[in-house]
């Protein structure tokens, strides 16, 4: 935890000037549910927001199975080759239960994982979908400021965390893999509404081939579901994580994207809407959190609940019982 007195210009400093150990610190701070914490955290993101945005911002999420720890690995070390600096971040709202996928992953992405131009961290394990978000979002801020140019942001595929990071990013990378004739059952319709690129993964050795049939049918696929008009045609490519095989040019797709977003002023737009949907979703979650920690909901809850599993009382007179009991009506 960050210590009792905390010295805020030491932390913009240290972010600012790249220090890993500074980043980390600020990081650990913003996602610290401590009250005193986040006042303080909210003072540094408003240090460090000058400092960011000028980061491409990249979600990716896949089908089970289809190896995004090697290929975030793959992908990353591609670009700090290139002479970026990436950060990986993720959304995984099981993180209290299951350690986290990229607490695990991190040990998966050997290279990523000591390379000094990247910066992997570990899922916040905050346990809910929006705590997660909140803090996964404020250390994006971090690690702008900190100079990192790209950011990953990873989502197990939990819920609504895909809509979650699609929410934050500027383009939302989906990856799939080529199966015998079924490969679209293993994504959900919304997701592939949400992909603006797309690759089939493990295109390499004998699964090459059906790797690039796989991305043909998902490319009729998304014929289907796109409007004629649409100013961009998501692309279904194919590449391989293990071998590196098409990287190259699936950075190139996810780079034009951001080109068009650009061009149009839409990049501009979607980013100025994500902080205002930012904004409400923060004020829907500390309504929420204020309503459980509420001493009168508190005492009512057991009974009304209690009454609700029983079938004795409707959920709909519960839920108005409940937030009668929060704003203190009669």
């Amino acid at each position: 935890m960050p210590p009792r007195t905390i010295d805020l210009d030491s932390y913009v400093t240290g972010v600012l000037e790249g220090s890993r150990a500074w980043i980390a610190r600020a990081v650990t701070l913003v996602e610290s549910t401590r009250p005193d914490h986040r006042a303080l955290a909210q003072q540094l993101l408003r240090r460090l927001l000058p400092h960011a945005g000028g980061a491409v911002r990249v979600g990716i999420t896949g089908v089970p199975g289809v190896g995004k720890s090697t290929f975030i690995d793959s992908f990353g070390t591609m670009l700090t080759g290139l002479g970026h600096r990436v950060a990986v971040l993720a959304v995984d709202p099981t993180s209290s239960r299951t350690g986290g996928s990229i607490l695990g992953d991190k040990t998966r992405m050997e290279r990523l994982a000591v390379d000094p131009d990247a910066f992997v961290r570990p899922s916040p394990t905050s346990g809910t979908l929006g705590g997660v978000a909140k803090a996964t979002r404020e250390s994006m801020v971090v690690m702008e400021a900190a100079g990192y140019d790209v950011v990953l942001i990873e989502t197990v595929g939990v819920g609504q965390s895909e809509t979650t990071v699609a929410g934050m990013v500027d383009s939302f990378l989906l990856l799939s893999l080529a199966r015998t004739g079924d490969q679209l059952q293993g994504i959900k319709k919304g997701v592939l509404e949400l992909a603006d690129v797309i690759a089939v993964n493990k295109a390499d050795g004998p699964h090459e081939t059906d790797a690039k049939g796989a991305a043909r049918e998902l490319a009729g696929a998304l014929r289907l579901l796109q409007a004629p008009d649409a100013p961009w045609t998501p692309p279904v490519l194919t590449c391989s994580g293990r071998d590196g095989a098409g990287l190259d040019v699936l950075w190139e797709r996810l780079q034009q994207h951001r080109k068009v977003l650009d061009a149009t002023g839409a990049l501009a737009a979607k980013r100025r809407e994500q902080q205002v949907e930012w904004t409400w979703a923060m004020v829907h979650d500390q309504l929420f959190a204020r309503l459980h920690e509420h001493p009168q909901v508190q005492r009512l809850a057991p009974e009304l609940e209690a009454q609700v599993r029983a079938g004795t009382l409707p959920a709909g007179l519960a839920a108005q019982q409940i937030l009668d009991g929060f704003f203190g009506a009669p």
